[in-house]
């Protein structure tokens, strides 16, 4: 068997098809930057960039094709809003599910007056929307939740946490870093008011490319994180005003936004819907199998319903690292062991410090292949 690839709650792979070929055409045939020129081969690389903006927005019913940034990765995005955001004396909402790309920054702005309250999710990682609204404070004035977990799938029911949002007047952010081209995310039906994403995981682009959509009566509100050249105004040394200018300081990666461009296209042939049925076939697979080993669990949820194709184990008698190694070193099977960068989610679950293995199914694997992992695991395991 080749080497078998579980780990796309990290990065996907393989590609989509044509996205290393339109990157390469960039480079070899267009190499031209934006905003920077009055010649032809700009005008198309603009073009690309346009009409990926305009993709995003469709996607994700934004409002504006220019309310849609690019930035390096979500990371980036997450950072913008949390540090761009707010001041001294406000006070955040966040998840016990939450992903160090929200919480580094948080306990980071702690030394700077900002506070913010952790609402607990259950062990299996469900989110009570109405412990989000017992939260809420005078000087409450985001809410930052994952719409699914990155170590065990658990989908947080962010419509109901957006109702919550609106009716006592604090922006909602969704990280959909895990969900963003495997189910379809409507801000405007979410009350969304910040939606950050990556290009590397379900959107199966390339690394490297990211960023948010922001709703217009927000843009005024958040200070930018990186500010410089941006080939506009430039008689002036102070940030330009409009979008997407405000937040685009600097060079984007080209060629990683022509590699999404091919991504967003062909998930949009395929159908969202239709990537995340396939994906959660596979999981139910994945999951029946896993229920059926007696020497580890399932951590989270034992079923499909309520969740992302990402499942984790934890095993019972045996260190997890060693199962993992064992695995690739004599089956040739990707996965992920450890923490997953959210160590509050772990605590949540049950799972800290020891961590899990983690099964991460995408759009390219096949049943063939969950089947040989099931299989590799009960060999490693009895």
């Amino acid at each position: 068997m080749n080497k078998i690839y579980l780990d796309n709650a990290a990065t996907s792979f393989p590609k989509a098809p044509g996205v290393s070929d339109s990157m390469k055409y960039y480079i070899d045939n267009i190499g031209a930057n934006i905003n920077r020129g009055g010649y032809s081969e700009q005008y198309k690389a603009e073009e690309i960039v346009f009409e990926t903006r305009e993709m995003l927005r469709e996607l994700f019913n934004g409002e504006d094709s220019a309310n849609c940034i690019f930035t390096q990765n979500i990371t980036q995005s997450l950072n913008t809003v949390i540090k761009g955001y707010l001041k001294h004396g406000d006070h955040v909402i966040v998840s016990s599910m939450e992903h160090n790309a929200v919480m580094r920054p948080l306990v980071q702005l702690e030394k700077c007056g900002v506070e913010f309250t952790r609402v607990k999710c259950d062990e299996f990682g469900r989110l009570n929307p109405y412990d989000i609204e017992k939260s809420i404070k005078e000087n409450t004035k985001l809410v930052v939740i994952t719409h699914a977990s990155n170590v065990c799938g658990t989908i947080l029911p962010i419509k109901e946490v957006g109702e919550i949002c609106r009716r006592n007047g604090v922006k909602f952010v969704v990280d959909t870093a895990q969900t963003a081209g495997s189910i379809m995310i409507d801000m405007k039906e979410n009350n969304v008011d910040f939606l950050p994403f990556t290009g590397h995981k379900g959107l199966m682009g390339p690394q490297g490319i990211g960023g948010f959509l922001v709703s217009t009566d927000m843009i005024n509100e958040i200070e930018p994180l990186i500010v410089g050249g941006t080939g506009s105004m430039s008689d002036s040394e102070g940030i330009p005003p409009f979008m997407p200018d405000k937040f685009e300081s600097g060079t984007l990666n080209l060629p990683g936004i022509f590699g999404l461009n091919e991504a967003l296209k062909f998930i949009k042939k395929i159908g969202i819907n239709n990537i995340y049925k396939k994906e959660m076939n596979l999981a139910q697979k994945l999951i029946d199998g896993l229920n059926d080993i007696d020497k580890l669990k399932i951590v989270g949820l034992k079923a499909t319903e309520g969740r992302v194709s990402t499942v984790s184990v934890d095993c019972l008698h045996h260190d997890n690292a060693i199962v993992a190694h064992a695995l690739d070193s004599e089956y040739n099977i990707m996965t992920r062991c450890g923490l997953h960068c959210a160590p509050s989610a772990h605590k949540t679950l049950g799972t800290f410090p020891q961590g899990t293995i983690r099964f991460s199914i995408g759009y390219h694997n096949t049943l063939e292949e969950i089947n040989y992992a099931l299989d590799a695991l009960k060999k490693i395991l009895y």
